[in-house]
């Protein structure tokens, strides 16, 4: 069977077991080994639920399997009984270095890794172990409930993925010539200032971009490897004003102006930013985020200018299973009118949490590019992953990938196809 069929095939069986998974009507109940399997009943005497019928791990019902009854009183009871069979998993609260002082918090972490083949995506020195990220931020939050608050950002990080997030300026950004070696440098990707007044807030600088659902910083994303549309298709910071208004408890709304894309401090473009974030159901929220203007003036050596959007479905499945859904456009022309970028892409994103440790997780992208005209390709990547906290403070994040390119415009290794393994971990302060 073709590879590409494959990758097909995994996609459909990851909706159907989504859609299967959303018609149920409600969690199965498994019945555990103890000694009383009456949900109504209360063995340990002291109004708990009988052992097998309280929720474990976001899974309601699943109980021991085969393990022992509720012995030992109430204070062991089903809870401990039951945590034996599973593992208990209390990490507490994490450490933190600096804490809080005068609104102002402080902190960072450390991310190390390891992949043996390299996409280009962030993981571009492959078969050698590299810190990816040695980040420090300061932060005060601008809270405007009692009136006028200010507050703001500033990000500083070293290591490999630096080279991917300096910004792009046209005389190559602020921070694009802290580099040390040709792999390894300094970015600065936040610097900014916020004022709050009630449920509207401003933001004055360079900040993270609202588009997407992947991210830089490596403690927020799931996955260790990035996708093709988070690193090709989308901004990854913005420079200029971003005004942010809390309609409702559902509905969040953003609107402003930028210099482009990953600009830096430069005034490299003419961009409007904005969009909305809406919460459908108690399960179901709706995020669309665009960017229409003039790009840039250095990336491509040329203008690029045009629209782009990106639109995340996040939907809670269960109490321990999320599917993210998200779909992007990108379309950009030259000075001369010539196209520049023309891309789409349908990512796929499931994640099963097994308990407050452990999670695990399959992205399912397709990518369609054609750049200058240059006719469309299709890539596919498939990843498969474990999220593991042996601690508050640290992530073990290992990894499955297999990329398939039949028009080789990725740069694969192996050509039009790839398998590669990863895993990195992090240690946040």
């Amino acid at each position: 069977m073709n590879l590409k069929k494959i990758a097909l095939a995994a996609a459909i069986a990851c909706v159907s077991y989504t859609g299967n998974a959303m018609a149920q009507e409600g969690p199965i109940q498994l019945v555990s080994g103890c000694a009383d399997t009456s949900c109504a009943a209360a063995p340990c005497g002291c109004g708990q639920p009988a052992c097998g019928c309280e929720s474990v791990g976001g899974l309601a019902g699943l109980g021991c399997l085969g393990g022992d009854s509720c012995d030992g009183g109430c204070d062991s009871g089903c809870d401990s009984a039951c945590g034996s069979c599973l593992g208990d998993c209390d990490l507490g609260d994490p450490w933190t270095l600096f804490g809080e002082h005068c609104g102002w918090t402080a902190g960072g972490w450390l991310s190390m890794g390891y992949h043996d083949k390299g996409n280009g995506l962030f993981n571009s020195r492959p078969d050698e172990f590299q810190v990816h990220q040695a980040w420090m931020y300061i932060e005060k939050e601008a809270d405007g409930s009692d009136g006028l608050g200010f507050g703001g950002r500033f990000d500083a990080m070293y290591g490999t993925d630096s080279q991917d997030t300096q910004s792009f300026g046209a005389d190559r950004g602020w921070d694009n010539g802290f580099d040390n070696g040709p792999d390894y440098g300094f970015a600065l990707p936040q610097a900014y200032i916020e004022a709050a007044y009630g449920d509207t807030s401003v933001k004055i600088g360079q900040f993270y971009t609202i588009i997407g659902w992947e991210v830089v910083t490596a403690p927020d994303n799931f996955f260790y490897s990035h996708a093709y549309t988070m690193y090709n298709s989308e901004p990854f910071t913005h420079t200029g004003v971003l005004a942010t208004h809390n309609a409702s408890d559902d509905l969040t709304v953003w609107g402003g102006y930028t210099f482009g894309w990953d600009s830096g401090f430069n005034d490299n473009g003419d961009c409007f930013l904005g969009g909305f974030s809406a919460t459908l159901t108690d399960k179901l929220a709706l995020t669309y985020a665009t960017t229409i203007g003039r790009f840039g003036e250095a990336r491509f050596n040329g203008v690029e200018k045009g629209y782009m959007h990106s639109i995340v479905t996040d939907y809670a499945v269960t109490d321990s299973l999320q599917w993210i859904g998200q779909s992007d456009y990108l379309s950009s022309e030259d000075g001369d009118g010539v196209a520049v970028r023309d891309t789409f892409g349908i990512n796929n994103y499931l994640i099963k949490s097994i308990n407050d440790c452990t999670s695990v997780g399959a992205r399912f992208e397709w990518w369609n590019a054609e750049f200058g005209g240059t006719g469309d390709s299709d890539v596919y990547a498939l990843t498969l992953g474990v999220n593991h906290r042996p601690h508050a403070n640290v992530i073990v994040r290992p990894e499955v990938r297999w990329d398939w390119d039949d028009d080789q415009i990725t740069g694969l290794e192996d050509g039009d196809d790839q398998t590669t393994f990863g895993i990195d971990t992090i240690f946040t302060f």
